[in-house]
């Protein structure tokens, strides 16, 4: 069935901003970590977002999310939307730019529609699929391949690969996020539950791991980092993504995917002194192909989708 586009001017717009706040978190990280150990820069993130959204519910008057289930729901959507993928880039970010961090982070539609595959009935893999994942994992073997024939140092190949790890947490999480709508929660209910539910677990992290008492008094920049990560990057990000996701649909929000990198390449490469190697642009390059076969839209849609695979579940509408 043909997807009915619902992004109007408004839509298109906000989408922008929203590639720029989350291609910005990136750039935000990367000043912080100067100052910060990861567990602490990611508790600092997921608190004080959650705060903010606790405000926002507060001044809407909505209620609070009460039901154990839910909570319990909210534990593992938090382990593997920020947890996990914030810990891990957090400590990427180390060792290698904000930029390349980004580009991996772009591998996350590709690792989405290979967990859905396995996770769910209604969005099994066609070929065109497949071959999107394919040309996204072929882009990534070329960046982490020459970067090993260089000769950089295996930190940085670490970290390369925990910032695809990264992409894979956030991949489990798209699916698993699927459910929320069958137990009737509310889009910002999610979002202020999930961080809720992070800080929670971080919190006892941070305290054995970074022992943050212990660190120097931080900068004025290392501050401002922490705020524009936690409130713009994090809280302010999540109430634009429901709004276009309300009216847009999730086929047309993943299309940030796309655009993340770049603002967050031009944030690394003006203000941080960052640059790409030519290898890196030629990655990058692959894995945004690779996003377009598997979105379907600009190469026609329907003549992929008529290429699913046989004996597949009906597909999700």
């Amino acid at each position: 069935m043909k997807t009915k586009l619902q992004m109007g001017t408004v839509e298109w717009l906000l989408l922008l901003i929203l590639s720029a706040v989350w291609g910005g978190s990136f750039f935000f990280a990367k000043i912080a970590l100067a100052d910060l150990p990861p567990f602490t820069l990611v508790f600092l993130r997921v608190a004080l977002a959650a705060l903010a959204l606790w405000l926002v519910l507060r001044a809407m008057q909505k209620a609070l999310p009460r039901s154990g289930r839910l909570w319990a729901a909210f534990f593992a959507m938090g382990c593997m939307n920020n947890l996990v993928p914030f810990s891990l880039l957090f400590w990427g970010q180390t060792h290698i730019g904000a930029g390349l961090a980004s580009i991996f982070n772009a591998l996350v539609p590709v690792f989405t529609v290979v967990v859905a595959h396995y996770w769910t009935t209604d969005e099994k893999l066609s070929y065109g699929r497949i071959v999107g994942a394919l040309l996204g994992a072929i882009g990534v073997t070329v960046m982490i391949g020459v970067d090993v024939g260089n000769g950089i140092g295996w930190w940085s190949i670490l970290a390369m690969l925990a910032c695809i790890a990264a992409a894979g947490s956030y991949g489990l999480a798209s699916v698993y996020g699927r459910r929320f709508k069958e137990m009737k929660a509310e889009p910002l209910s999610v979002a202020f539950g999930q961080l809720t539910a992070s800080a929670v677990m971080m919190l006892p992290i941070m305290l054995v791991v970074d022992q943050p008492w212990t660190l120097e008094s931080l900068s004025p920049s290392t501050i401002s980092a922490v705020l524009g990560l936690a409130l713009v990057s994090t809280a302010f990000a999540y109430v634009l993504y429901f709004r276009i996701l309300e009216k847009g649909g999730a086929t047309n929000i993943s299309l940030v995917a796309f655009l993340i990198p770049i603002s967050a390449i031009l944030l690394g490469t003006q203000f941080l002194n960052e640059s790409l190697a030519l290898h890196h642009m030629a990655g990058m390059s692959l894995i945004f192909i690779g996003l377009l076969v598997i979105d379907g839209r600009m190469l026609g849609k329907r003549r992929i989708a008529n290429g699913a695979i046989r004996g597949s579940a009906k597909r999700k509408a």
